[in-house]
């Protein structure tokens, strides 16, 4: 009953507005911007070269792995297969074109965040949406805006419980228990529940190592994230090239029909065939946003903690994660699912999880296909919890002050080791659901700052000056009382 209402509500919201606010957003940031896009192999440049001079925590690198980690998980490999599965091999089109505008729009959220980022009595760096708003949508309008920003934090601590957290975690704790204990032969019962031991396992493991991290902060996440996400994507990267190499004679026909099912104004019979491009574009930039959150206003709250002298150049930095999570990343693994499955008829799409999908794809491969997916699927949910943490700590700090750190990160460890023995039939819903209440406060900043974006844009990027420090102060942060 419950998740039947969340489910229609979640239709709901993702309906025909947010898709239109959300294409509205990236169209509307690329224009502010002068096609920002167009600087991508710059800014992947700048994103390995040292600030070390200017304010902040942490490396841009670092501020960008870091970003990845948590965007870069299991929406690229269970999430597309899903946006498949019910929204036809057009999905995938709308997923890719959601990231290729999408990148402009993750480069404003990141410029906003860093220009009004501020510093606490220790010299840690904050920012993100929450002070855009309060600070700068607010002196924009002379309104006290103060509510939205404070709402878009809550937002986020709710959204770290299940995309950051939960939905992570019982994804390695199933993977492994599908992999090492398929027949269900180590279980234990509790209370009149049958909990896998394999899966109880991989959630006590799992906490005890994000522990042993996210309690040494920002540095210590960003140095795991650093030397991790590089190695994941790699890894993930070649198996689905392979497989892609595997399915070559039909690569033509896969991207054929994923052209022709994402602009059909009439269903196609379903499946992988597709279902209309309402459908299509519905899951595919639902899914494209739950994977590179272009929009959702996460991502620049660790771009805040970087060392940039200005905004702009960190901005830049940080789009070149959409390009990476989405136009890369994503796109390979819609294109490795959608030509398996016209290679492979016998998989019924309409019929299976996203997940499996993605599993039958790489089974493919002869002994190595099933492990690589097996440890892509875990290093990237591990590595998209450390990068949550710290989006949630941040709005922690600004919610409750530094006093409420400590008590979130053992709540956040609670909930890993419960989500992997939990059914969790409802969180991919609810993610998606806080996914667009963070969305809407962050797009009414950056439209409401469109024109401090297009000020800075011109300025630093396309008047040649991103070597230029902001001269502007960092201001010290205003507690709560």
């Amino acid at each position: 009953m419950l998740n039947d209402f969340f489910t229609k509500f979640d239709n709901i919201l993702w309906g025909v507005p947010m898709i239109v606010i959300l294409l509205g957003a990236h169209i509307y940031m690329t224009v502010r911007t002068k096609f920002v896009q167009r600087k991508t192999f710059k800014a992947i440049k700048l994103s390995v070269t040292k600030d070390p001079d200017s304010d902040g925590d942490i490396s841009p690198f670092q501020a960008l792995t870091t970003a990845l980690a948590s965007t870069i998980g299991t929406g690229n490999i269970i999430g597309v297969g899903t946006a498949i599965a019910l929204g036809g091999a057009g999905a995938v089109l709308w997923c890719w074109i959601s990231g290729v505008f999408g990148i402009a729009t993750k480069y404003a959220e990141s410029l906003i965040a860093v220009k009004y980022r501020v510093k606490t009595r220790d010299g840690k760096m904050r920012g993100g949406a929450m002070y855009a708003i309060e600070n700068g949508v607010s002196k924009k309008t002379g309104i006290n805006f103060k509510w939205v920003a404070v709402l878009f934090a809550v937002f986020a601590l709710f959204a770290s419980f299940g995309v950051g957290c939960g939905v992570q975690t019982n994804a390695i704790a199933k993977i492994m228990d599908t992999t090492f204990n398929p027949d269900k032969t180590y279980m234990l019962h509790f209370f009149g529940m049958d909990i896998s031991t394999v899966a109880l396992i991989s959630g006590i493991v799992i906490a005890i190592c994000v522990a042993l991290v996210i309690f040494g902060g920002i540095k210590s996440i960003s140095r795991v994230c650093e030397k991790l996400v590089p190695l994941m994507a790699i890894l993930y990267v070649i198996g689905c090239i392979i497989i892609l190499s595997i399915n070559f004679d039909v690569l033509w026909q896969t991207v054929t029909l994923i052209c022709e099912s994402a602009f059909s104004f009439k269903a196609l019979g379903g499946g992988l065939a597709g279902t209309g491009i309402m459908i299509a574009a519905r899951y595919g930039v639902a899914r494209g946003l739950f994977s590179n959150e272009s929009g959702m206003g996460s991502a620049p709250i660790v771009a805040s903690a970087a060392q940039s002298r200005n905004s702009v150049r960190q901005a830049l930095i940080s789009s070149t994660g959409t390009f990476w999570d989405t136009v890369v990343v994503c796109l390979m693994t819609g294109l490795v699912i959608v030509s398996s499955c016209i290679k492979n008829p016998n998989i019924d799409t309409a019929s299976v999880e996203g997940g499996e999908l993605t599993s039958a794809a790489f089974a493919q491969i002869p002994y190595i296909g099933t492990p690589i997916l097996v440890v892509g699927i875990v290093l990237f949910a591990f590595s998209t919890i450390l990068g949550w943490s710290y989006y949630a700590e941040s709005c922690v700090d600004y919610l409750f002050g530094p006093n409420g750190i400590i008590p979130y990160k053992v709540l956040f460890i609670v909930i890993l080791l419960i989500a992997p023995i939990t059914s969790l039939d409802i969180v991919w819903t609810m993610s998606d659901i806080f996914n667009a209440f963070m969305t809407l406060p962050n797009i009414f900043a950056m439209v409401v700052l469109a024109p401090v974006i297009t000020k800075e844009t011109n300025y630093y990027l396309y008047g040649n000056r991103l070597d230029e420090y902001d001269k502007t102060p960092v201001p010290f942060v205003k507690r709560r009382k």
